[in-house]
């Protein structure tokens, strides 16, 4: 582990430019990973901040495919979207690229044949799936089938994002292809491969006797399964026609693998940002006393823990990194979030459903954040987050301090009396807070942290509420200052230490009290005054306004909309049958009926047995209805009948005809007709 480290690089997993940026990409990986940069920043550290689109891989093309647009067209439609996104929200990247660029291009490319010069790849001709009716080799995402693992029935080529499993295509069972659905052969082709099962003694050293501890256990875990499983050489080129061309004679109309590619795009990106700023790159990548940090979901952690360090073991002139603090999934109202299913919360959306309220959904997915198991965003829970503790408990201090302040003494910072042992005690435990929030943000517990921020402004409002200095005004003035003087240093630390966690409230609470960024955050604890007497503030305003019923509900339905037309959209539709002729339909006599009976057959689930008077007789008819209606419910029930359909023998219970009936979209059974009055049975239908 690096201590006391002189930098740190820190690096976000690049969104796949496929769809816009969702909650669970913000949970996951981008709010907790600024939320770090921003402490660092804080404590005056050198911060290299990185992040691009992922704007090469099988997803793309897939997305190109299903648009009928280019692959260039569709990443450069959503870089523009995420890149945007992430800055009205705050992300403080000190470099947001794209793997498109040319100095990801060449960065990619020299590594490949460094590795490639030096010894480090296997090359082989294998097998691989191949699309007879697309002309072409199946790469990764362009092959579902079985997870070997799981039984997962619509597991990727590549990684099961059912169970994590990371695997070959070759390994699914009964592929098939996502292009045409054909059932793929296997054709060969040559590949270059990283023998993984040579960095095995390495990896058991670096992770599993030096991160045992440290590391969260989701992480160490699934990086020992792997390990303990026995590691094998992993393909770095493909056959297709979007990505970085192999940069080796022999390898035309192959480029490298998205999941060698994009990692080293964190390299590209700070050589970028380095290039820009006028600094040297490499002490950021290359330095002993640099602290290497991956944010990523839990789905990426085998290529950060397992194939990107191989690789960068491979270089040999690259440091490890010191911690890869991967969360779990958030899924949204129960159910998983879907980007090809459209059941997600957008962040471009939400900020434009929710003008200015960036710190909200920054703090409800921190309150909620899937650290350490899946959890899942509700729309009430968002609105009570908001209202029960960013208003009632945040906002109600500040505005009770500067509202007070301003009515007592016109905005002017008051001159203290003497402390009592409660004001003593107060300011005592005021300076507490940020060695216990640093310590969990060093942990990488963020929901632990943003509690212990909470907690100061609990202290603010009991603080507030046993002193009552709206009463001690009438009675003691001077105890009034002291009071008042107290509350107003709470709600200076507030302003400093809620700047990760909240920066647009932050920079709004520091402009009401006119400290903007002259207090620091070590000042909290070792400064007996942060605001001083004397100092004039601003006029108070409210920092945070309540969210109506009104607006969540707006949500909830937008979410069920998405759902309907999720539904239609993948909605199977029986094929038409073959062509019948005008005097085959003539045949059909349809009347019709009541049901004047009803039974359910006996040690039959589906079966009832019907009495039908079709007004030529009373008949028996067998129906499988019995799990949608009881018969109580359908005595009396007008149908139409089917009534020179051929008896047919069913559990020994001769059906005379069948009743009409179809599934609504939510497969529920109806009748084919409703009641009508007036029509009598027996009446044909034409």
């Amino acid at each position: 582990m690096t201590q006391d480290p002189k930098r740190y690089t820190i690096t976000a997993a690049l969104p796949y430019t496929n769809g816009p940026v969702h909650i669970g990409h913000l949970a996951g990986v981008y709010v907790p990973a600024d939320i770090y940069a921003r402490f660092q920043r804080l404590q005056g550290k050198d911060v290299a901040f990185v992040c691009g689109s992922d704007e090469h891989g099988v997803p793309i093309t897939i997305k190109a495919k299903k648009e009928g647009v280019t692959p260039q067209q569709v990443v450069d439609k959503y870089h523009a979207i995420i890149k945007k996104s992430f800055e009205d929200f705050g992300i403080t990247f000190d470099n947001y690229s794209r793997t498109s660029a040319k100095i990801h291009h060449d960065t990619a490319s020299d590594f490949f044949k460094k590795l490639y010069n030096d010894g480090k790849f296997i090359e082989e001709v294998t097998e691989q799936l191949y699309d007879a009716e697309a002309d072409q080799f199946l790469a990764d995402r362009f092959v579902i089938g079985t997870c070997p693992k799981c039984g997962n029935e619509e597991s990727y080529g590549d990684q099961c994002e059912n169970c994590g499993t990371s695997h070959n295509a070759t390994d699914l069972i009964n592929p098939k292809s996502a292009i045409t659905g054909a059932i793929p052969t296997l054709k060969e082709t040559k590949h270059w491969f990283l023998p993984l099962d040579q960095y095995e003694p390495f990896l058991k050293e670096w992770i599993l006797k030096g991160h045992a501890k440290d590391w969260k256990n989701n992480v160490y875990g699934q990086c020992k399964s792997w390990i303990d499983d026995g590691l094998r050489p992993r393909a770095v080129t493909r056959d297709l026609d979007w990505g970085i061309p192999v940069p080796v004679e022999g390898a035309e109309g192959k480029v490298l693998y998205v999941w060698f590619d994009a990692p080293i795009g964190y390299i590209s990106a700070t050589k970028e940002w380095a290039e820009r700023e006028g600094k040297d790159w490499e002490p950021y990548w290359k330095s002993d006393d640099t602290k290497l940090l991956h944010f990523i979901g839990k789905d990426n952690i085998v290529f950060h823990c397992i194939i990107f360090p191989s690789m960068l073991k491979a270089d040999g002139t690259y440091i490890m990194p010191d911690n890869v603090p991967a969360n779990e999934f958030l899924n949204l109202e129960g159910s998983k979030i879907s980007t090809s299913k459209n059941w997600a919360v957008w962040l471009h959306e939400y900020l434009e459903d929710f003008p200015n309220q960036q710190d909200v959904l920054r703090y409800a997915l921190t309150a909620n954040a899937p650290e350490t198991k899946d959890n899942d965003f509700t729309w009430a829970d968002f609105q009570a987050r908001n209202n029960n503790e960013l208003v009632a408990i945040f906002g109600n201090f500040i505005n009770r301090v500067t509202v007070l302040t301003h009515k007592y003494y016109d905005g002017v910072v008051p001159s203290p009396a003497a402390f009592s042992e409660i004001d003593q005690q107060t300011l005592t435990e005021l300076k507490a807070y940020p060695a216990v929030i640093e310590s969990s943000l060093e942990r990488y517990r963020f929901r632990e942290a943003q509690q212990e921020l909470m907690n100061v402004a609990r202290l603010g409002n009991k603080y507030l509420a046993d002193e009552e200095p709206w009463k001690s005004i009438k009675t003691d003035e001077e105890r009034t200052k002291t009071v008042m003087f107290v509350a107003l240093q709470i709600a200076t630390a507030l302003a400093v230490l809620s700047e990760p966690f909240l920066p647009f409230t932050s920079t709004k609470l520091k402009n009401i009290l006119h400290v903007e960024s002259s207090i620091k955050w070590h000042d909290v604890s070792t400064k007996n005054v942060l605001i001083s007497e004397g100092h004039t503030t601003n006029k108070s305003e409210l920092l945070f306004s309540k969210i109506e019923d009104t607006q969540i509900q707006a949500q909830l339905d937008k979410l069920a909309a998405s759902k309907v037309a999720n539904e239609i959209a993948n909605k199977v539709v029986t094929p038409q049958k073959e062509t019948s002729t005008f005097d085959d339909f003539t045949k059909l006599d349809m009347r019709v009926g009541t049901i004047i009976e009803a039974e359910k057959m006996p040690k039959a689930k589906k079966l009832l047995v019907l009495k039908v008077d079709t007004g030529i007789d009373v008949r028996t008819i067998v129906s499988g209805i019995a799990e949608s209606f009881t018969p109580e419910e359908i005595i009396g029930k007008q149908v139409t009948v089917l009534v020179n359909l051929a008896p047919r023998a069913l559990r020994g219970v001769n059906s005379e005809g069948m009743i009409l009936m179809t599934e609504t979209p939510d497969g529920k059974l109806v009748f084919v007709n409703p009641d009508v009055e007036g029509v009598a049975n027996g009446e044909t239908i034409n």
